[in-house]
Formats: C-alpha cells, structure tokens, sequence
C-alpha cells in the first residue's frame, strides 16, 4: 500500500498496490504492521457500510467527541463519492481547514481521517456503497454533527442542488468554536 500524506496533518490517502497477471489483480487493502509503520493505529474495532440509493446523497458532517479515539479508513466499493474532512483538533496546526477527495470503486483509493475530524461525503453515482473501518466502537452520547454548507468550514460540493440528506445534517446550527471546544472538553471529562 501506498501512504499519500493530506494538506492536514494525519490523514492519508491510501492506496492499493496490485499485482497483476492474466487473471486480474490482486492487492492488499488493510494491514496493521503497514499502519503502525506510517504512524497509524494498527487496530480497526469496527466496519459499518453505507449504502446510497441516488446521486448527490450527502451524509455527514459527523464525528466522535473526545475522549473517543474514533479514527477512520473510509473505501468507496461501489460507485463513486466526494469524501470531505475537517480538522477540529483544538491546537492543530491546520484546525478548522478542510480537504476532499474523490473516492471511485473503479480506484480503490481510500481516506484515513484521524479522530477528532468531521467528515463527510456526497455520492457521485447512483448505488453507491461507502465501507468504513473504525479505530474505536461508536458512542452516540459523543457524537458531534456540523452542517454540510456550514459557512465556517467553507465547503465546496460538487452537487449543490436537489441534495439529498437526513433532516438532522441538514439542520445543524452555526458552528460556533468556543461552543463546540467546550463541548469536547465536558466530554472528555465525562460530562456531555
């Protein structure tokens, strides 16, 4: 596998490396002693899929509060989607700035998003399947959600009508820094 870094710090493209012959390829997607050798957690405790019937489905801004680890490696396996990442990393280097990717089964690229990072994506194609591998098992007393056209973050999508998306993501206030840091504080501490 290749390990591309992003523009934010600790988050990579992922690539496969496939050896191929007559019959096709074959590749390897996921391997421990490759992720902790780039610096990455070796361990996935979870794997979820999302299955999207229609182009232009939008899901996200989402991500685990402290003192979750949820880091995530996110493959598209059918179809094809624009994959977005925030930095909320208080004291990051590159806090509150983005980077998006296209994610096409055709490639089997894939997006590893640290914890601490909103992310979110827009299928590209109809049917379009997105598999996700988490570093920690999901908490909803620690989930944080932002809005997709958030003027905070700046975000351009490639479909910006007739977008389809959960009420919930559509609806989620202003983000509001001092609000959402102490947010992640009191769940740190235990007390979301």
């Amino acid at each position: 596998m290749r390990f591309e870094k992003t523009p934010l710090a600790g988050a990579f493209v992922v690539e496969i490396e496939p050896h191929r012959d007559h019959r096709g390829y074959f590749a390897r997607a996921w391997c421990a002693d490759e992720f902790t050798s780039n610096g990455l957690p070796g361990k996935m405790t979870q794997a979820s899929l999302s299955h999207n019937d229609k182009r232009g489905t939008l899901r996200g801004m989402h991500l685990q509060l402290p003192p979750s680890q949820e880091g995530k490696l996110v493959r598209c396996t059918r179809g094809c989607i624009y994959d977005v990442i925030v930095d909320l990393r208080p004291g990051s280097e590159t806090y509150l700035r983005h980077f998006g990717v296209e994610l096409a089964a055709r490639s089997h690229r894939a997006l590893y998003i640290p914890p601490a990072m909103l992310h979110g994506f827009q299928t590209l194609e109809d049917d379009t399947d997105v598999f996700y591998q988490m570093t920690d098992a999901h908490a909803p007393k620690l989930a944080f959600g932002a809005r997709w056209d958030d003027p905070a973050f700046g975000l351009k999508w490639p479909i910006e009508k007739a977008v389809i998306m959960a009420e919930r993501d559509a609806t989620y206030p202003d983000f509001d820094v001092d609000a959402y840091e102490g947010r992640a504080l009191a769940a740190s501490e235990g007390n979301s």
